[in-house]
């Protein structure tokens, strides 16, 4: 009887929580306050969140091997297959038009992605501390969190540094939840008053035909230059084909809207799986959370940088806020733009300018993934 109930007692949760698994669990409880109450990037860090809770109960083994959060990391993640039809269902609800009336907006889209490379850098030497040891494409995995593009920074992390991925999911969907916040200040820090408050001219009609060849004459850049680009930008040119060529409704729709959740729900859940107590109570995630932070600053800097020398070379045509827009998280950073440039102007409507950076910035993450997978992977 006493060794049936010692059994029983030591099947229970409270015999064997520990502190680390607390600990996981409240991040997990965190991550859920943001999504519920603070409305950051809810789609994602919901399911995440609620993953890592299940992940950190004791005994249950459901992130272990035989469970059923194991089994979808290593179905959608680990095949790299989840952030894939991500980027079709991107591609599906995006619309190009803003960057093909502005094509000078991808340079903007190309400077945001700097954040990217001086991240690697910073990586690479915060091995000087004894408790981080990271080889070169864990330090790559880790820099593409400045893309601001989280499933990019899932897709890489899977292919280059599986360990590190739940670390560097959470911070970039974190950073992405948190553009409101952190991109302001910077946007404000580095622009005049007078700059803030330049009005752009509005933008061309884009006609079908333009959207239907985009799609084609992207994808046979990349087949001509950076195959290993191809899975990321083969699926943004997919998803964004089957919306422009209006053949295929049926599937648009699907993948805009049925296929596209039910991904993001698997993802986030995938996602959580790996935020053990084990795995993610180190020296190495906070270090990855603090790159993080510094690598969405320097690619938003970037672009407003840029676009300060652009409006300088074109008269004071161009406003320098939307330089903040080539990071990748869409439409979110192009909001921000427009809301900071009609605070300096209640005329001011930035959106549809700043959409040109901002979907080029999707493009930039995802061949600077190419160039990293090239060159390390």
């Amino acid at each position: 009887m006493i060794e049936g109930l010692s059994k029983l007692w030591l099947s229970t949760g409270l015999a064997n929580f520990d502190i680390p698994h607390l600990i996981m669990i409240l991040v997990g409880s965190l991550l859920l306050y943001l999504a519920i109450v603070k409305k950051y990037e809810p789609l994602l860090l919901l399911p995440i969140g609620f993953g890592a809770i299940l992940s950190n109960i004791p005994v249950a083994g459901i992130s272990a091997q035989g469970g059923i959060l194991y089994y979808i990391y290593k179905v959608g993640i680990d095949t790299g297959v989840f952030p894939l039809v991500i980027f079709m269902g991107v591609g599906a609800m995006t619309d190009f038009g803003a960057l093909i009336a502005n094509p000078w907006t991808l340079i903007l889209g190309a400077a945001a992605q700097f954040g990217i490379f001086a991240t690697l850098i910073g990586a690479i030497a915060l091995n000087a501390f004894p408790e981080i040891n990271w080889s070169l494409q864990d330090a790559s995995a880790i820099a593409i969190i400045g893309g601001a593009d989280g499933p990019t920074a899932i897709f890489l992390a899977s292919r280059l540094s599986p360990e590190l991925l739940g670390a560097i999911a959470v911070a970039a969907y974190s950073y992405m939840a948190l553009v409101p916040i952190i991109q302001p200040p910077i946007m404000k820090l580095l622009t005049t008053d007078a700059e803030r408050k330049i009005k752009m001219t509005q933008l061309r009609h884009v006609t079908q035909k333009e959207k239907i060849i985009f799609p084609l004459l992207v994808m046979t850049l990349c087949i001509l230059l950076l195959p290993s680009a191809a899975p990321l930008i083969g699926m943004l040119c997919f998803g964004n084909l089957m919306k422009e060529s209006g053949v295929v409704n049926r599937l648009s729709d699907t993948t805009q809207n049925s296929l596209i959740n039910i991904t993001t729900i698997f993802l986030g859940l995938g996602v959580g799986s790996k935020l053990s107590a084990e795995k993610f109570l180190n020296w190495e995630t906070i270090g990855i959370l603090l790159l993080g932070a510094i690598a969405f600053s320097i690619g938003t800097a970037s672009g407003v940088l840029m676009a300060k020398l652009m409006s300088k070379l074109s008269g004071g045509k161009i406003n320098p806020l939307i330089g903040a827009a080539g990071v990748s998280a869409v439409p979110m950073a192009a909001r921000v733009v427009n809301k900071v440039g009609l605070e300096a102007n209640p005329h001011n409507y930035l959106l549809m300018h700043a959409m040109g950076p901002n979907v080029a910035g999707v493009i930039g993450s995802a061949v600077a993934a190419g160039v990293l997978l090239a060159l390390v992977g």
